[in-house]
């Protein structure tokens, strides 16, 4: 999740391996905690120590809501596959694949499209604005002095690479990205808004060289709650290394924890914060998850920053997400089953000792990397286990990306009459207008098969429309041959196109019906 500036097919690429690869850590700006937060001495932006709460209860309203949603897709708008073609066809193609809600990732917070928010709603489908915590792939329309928010890592640089993470410690950036995800959720439609992505950077970083928060803000901020200095993780000979003082490592792990937690919970129930602009809206947060043997949960909390337990009993979301780490992710299929999430039990198991009655999420990719492209199939048994396992919904990154659409024939979802003269026909992914011809379509009728002549042929997305004056009034059925879908739109383009099996038919019902 995640991308650059520009709508193209290497930005949109780029946005699809977000914290996974090229932040070592993805399938998404916003960071807020400063009208909380504590002000002290040194003017950093840090949360004040408080208990959560672990009783809290969910309206069951928005239980309803969440578990009537069960099967999601992310949706990015940025890449190829959505652009020139009408967010109507957008929305229908996404409902006849069977979801019941969007995450729909906002990139930017300035570049969101209302109408497409507003058209998946129309079709019956919730949407959520899912957006990235402490970091983005674009920095577009950011103000003056933005650079000054840059979270420090232990590389050579000071800056991670292919991202741009934000420190939490900086309170103009945290007050001025509340203010934007506020503006967001009062200006559009969005049933809801979930953070992924608040963490520290990132899986073994300090190995990688690409461990932070480093900066001088974090360093103060541990040395004014704490009375100590930061450790060290870049010179092994510093009285500080890390490894070398322990009692005081543990309390930077516990600290890191804290920051992201109280981060999250200034944004969502902070003064002027999400909850307190749309109380109606629904509330989710993510963290992550990973198979690496029985010290899983204690890595992810020490390089990340992530305690799901502590998380939600801080921020008290409606919904929480375990997000598929970039080392599970990036396996193809092969070596990636379908119920992989069994060996997240210990991050479930930890929640639910805590916080039974909240309802789980979980999220996997299906296709940032060619290498790891997920088939229809191992989607759909990903579905059925993750209902399986106790997660009342679940999603995947991103919908185009999926093997689905390299590999799965054309086929005809649905036929409608759209009044007297129009006649549109669905398909289950995305059709190529340059292989449509009125050759290649017939009437079947009770008088017998005639070439379809005098219609007007457009295709929008996946739509096939024909407009004619005279269509038969009764039913009759259409013959559809040689219809293709569309490599051109594809973020891996060497698949070859599918065609619609011969001599389709396509059932048109009465007029009258």
């Amino acid at each position: 999740m995640g991308g650059k500036q520009q709508c193209d097919d290497i930005g949109a690429y780029l946005m699809g391996i977000s914290s996974r690869m090229m932040m070592r850590g993805l399938i998404f700006g916003l960071s807020i905690l400063i009208l909380s937060c504590t002000a002290v001495s040194s003017g950093v932006a840090v949360p004040p120590l408080q208990k959560g709460d672990s009783s809290y209860t969910i309206p069951k309203e928005k239980m309803m809501r969440i578990k009537a949603a069960d099967l999601t897709i992310q949706v990015d708008p940025n890449f190829a596959y959505y652009k020139n073609r009408s967010v109507e066809s957008i929305a229908d193609e996404l409902y006849l694949a069977g979801y019941k809600a969007v995450h729909y990732f906002v990139v930017n917070e300035h570049n969101v499209n209302g109408p497409l928010i507003d058209a998946i709603r129309k079709r019956g489908l919730m949407v959520w604005l899912m957006t990235l915590g402490n970091g983005t792939y674009s920095t577009d329309r950011y103000p003056a002095g933005w650079e000054a928010w840059k979270m420090r890592v232990n590389s050579p640089t000071g800056e991670a690479s292919g991202f741009t993470f934000l420190t939490p410690f900086h309170p103009d950036f945290v007050a001025w990205k509340k203010k934007q995800l506020v503006r967001l959720m009062k200006t559009y439609a969005f049933d809801g808004i979930e953070l992924a992505e608040s963490y520290f950077p990132e899986w073994d970083a300090i190995r990688l060289r690409t461990y932070g928060d480093v900066g001088p803000l974090a360093a103060q901020a541990f040395l004014d709650r704490y009375g100590v200095r930061m450790p060290d993780f870049q010179d092994r000979d510093s009285p500080d290394y890390y490894l070398k003082q322990p009692d005081r490592y543990k309390k930077w792990i516990d600290f890191r924890v804290e920051i992201i937690n109280g981060f999250l919970d200034d944004l969502i129930n902070g003064k002027d914060g999400i909850r307190e602009a749309r109380p109606d809206a629904l509330v989710a947060t993510w963290s992550l998850a990973i198979d690496k043997g029985e010290q899983s949960f204690s890595k992810i909390r020490e390089y990340q920053g992530l305690d799901a337990a502590k998380m939600i009993e801080r921020v008290k979301p409606d919904l929480h997400y375990f997000q598929t780490h970039w080392p599970d992710w990036i396996k193809s299929e092969s070596e990636l089953p379908p119920d992989y999430m069994k060996h997240y039990q210990a991050f479930v198991d930890q929640v639910r000792r805590v916080h039974p009655h909240v309802p789980l999420g979980l999220q996997a990719d299906i296709g940032s990397i060619q290498s790891m492209v997920k088939s229809k199939d191992w989607i759909d048994k990903f579905n059925q286990h993750a209902r399986e396992y106790g997660y009342v919904t679940w999603t995947s990154y991103e919908y185009h990306l999926g093997g689905h659409i390299y590999h799965e024939p054309l086929l005809v979802k649905e036929c409608t009459r759209q009044g007297e003269s129009e006649i549109r026909i669905a398909f289950n992914k995305r059709i190529d207008p340059a292989a449509i011809t009125e050759g290649q379509l017939s009437i079947l009728t009770e008088e017998g098969l005639f070439p379809l002549e005098g219609a007007k042929l457009t295709v929008d997305g996946h739509w096939l429309i024909l407009k004619r004056t005279d269509w038969p009034s009764d039913g009759f059925e259409l013959r559809v041959n040689n219809v293709k879908d569309t490599p051109q739109w594809w973020l891996f383009k060497s698949y070859p196109a599918n065609e619609i099996a011969k001599d389709t038919r396509v059932k048109v019902l009465p007029a009258s019906e």
